[in-house]
């Protein structure tokens, strides 16, 4: 006969959904976050362990300062945190933009994880955003949002994509950051 886990030892309470605090980290509003500090890929890392600052989540920002933001972020090799800037985009910005911020945040978290050592995932999610800005951008009429180049990014992470794939890594994410802006 083998052991039972700890879930045979549930209460009522809990098999019913309700489940008592259990040290979990949580945010001022009592939801589950987890409040490790993070590495700039956004790995967790050990508690009490230097992390770079997060980005804050569920912050409302103009077009443009998102794409600001997102670029200084990626500039710094920190793509992780730049998705969470294109997720809050995505989230709180009109509708016929929602398309082009999941597509951003895909790319994202394609290039968070080939910097990772993920490359299967991270072309496929470089892809999956690329195709995601480029259906965005054949149907918005210009100019995109926050002087974004949708075109220059949807070319940046093919390439990439392709680049990962052959090479099997991408060492260092701020070295092959896009350029959210077109040259001026």
């Amino acid at each position: 006969m083998e052991p039972r886990d700890d879930r045979s030892a549930e209460s009522g309470e809990e098999r019913a959904g309700v489940r008592p605090d259990r040290g979990r980290d949580r945010d001022a509003e009592g939801r589950a976050r987890n409040a490790r500090p993070r590495d700039g890929l956004g790995r967790p890392l050990p508690y009490g362990a230097p992390g770079v600052p997060r980005a804050p989540e569920g912050v409302v920002r103009t077009a443009g300062a998102s794409v600001d933001e997102a670029q200084e972020l990626l500039r710094a090799g920190r793509p992780f945190h730049a998705h969470e800037v294109f997720e809050d985009a995505w989230k709180s910005g009109p509708a016929e933009q929602r398309a082009l911020w999941r597509g951003l945040a895909q790319t994202a978290v394609g290039l968070t994880h080939a910097a990772r050592g993920n490359t299967t995932g991270g072309a496929r999610l470089l892809r999956r955003g690329a195709d995601g800005v480029e259906r965005w951008a054949a149907s918005a009429a210009p100019p995109a949002p926050g002087g974004l180049d949708a075109g220059g990014v949807v070319a940046w992470a093919r390439a990439l994509a392709e680049r990962v794939e052959a090479e099997g890594q991408v060492a260092d994410a701020a070295a092959v950051a896009p350029e959210l802006r077109a040259e001026r």
